[in-house]
């Protein structure tokens, strides 16, 4: 008793997967044939029965059946979407139960909902919160008043406006020095840099800004959108 874990999976054509954990050093053949013979009975038996209920797979899908769906979200809204620290994506999980993940090969957005209703919801919270707030055009090279939200050892968390997801002002674009932590700069929340806007990033939409370039005379008018 106990000596082997049988399992087997199949269709009515034949055998599909086995799976056995035997805990005595071997079994003889017959052992193995018999067991082989009595798991396709029994995988007969219930697919019949199977087939009385069921004879095939339902067309028509059900309302409270999961369902997924793909998205397309612009590069430049990407992070509006998510939110800071992905604030709104949890928020949508809280409330519908439904995921919203990024999907690397196709490029979309990957939408799974417990069901057509939660589906119809979460597609609603996100046109939303994509709509919600029209994004000021910036100028390439322009400069602008960014305010400190955040200061972190990797750099400084900054606005250009209100209502925009914080971007990183990274320690490399802060100074002509080298600077391993901005901490060590004085830098204090809720203060006002200037920094200069060279466009998003093509692949990730990340806002690309610097403040070291502007070390030294200003070349352009300053703007200021906050």
């Amino acid at each position: 008793m106990g000596d082997m874990d049988f399992k087997i999976a199949g269709s009515r054509r034949g055998i599909t997967a086995l799976q056995a954990d035997i805990k005595v050093p071997g079994l003889p053949l017959k052992i193995i044939m018999e067991a082989v013979q009595a798991g396709c009975d029994a995988k007969s038996q219930i697919i019949e029965i199977m087939c009385k209920t069921i004879s095939r797979p339902r067309v028509d899908k059900k309302s409270s059946w999961p369902i997924s769906e793909s998205i397309d979200i612009p590069i430049g809204k990407r992070g509006k979407l998510i939110g800071l620290g992905g604030v709104n994506l949890k928020k949508l999980y809280v409330n519908t139960g439904v995921q919203v993940n990024y999907d690397e090969d196709t490029g979309l957005y990957q939408i799974f909902a417990p069901n057509q209703a939660a589906l119809d919801e979460a597609k609603e919270f996100i046109t939303t919160v994509l709509e919600n707030e029209r994004e000021p055009v910036l100028e390439f090279g322009g400069i602008y008043n960014a305010k400190i939200v955040e200061i972190r050892e990797s750099g400084l968390m900054i606005t250009l406006y209100r209502g925009m997801n914080p971007v990183l002002l990274h320690n490399s674009q802060l100074d002509h020095r080298k600077v391993s932590d901005a901490k060590v700069l004085g830098f204090q929340e809720g203060q006002e840099i200037l920094v200069k806007y060279f466009g998003k990033d093509p692949v990730s939409g990340q806002v690309r800004v610097s403040r070291k370039v502007l070390l030294g005379p200003a070349t352009s008018v300053t703007k200021n959108l906050q």
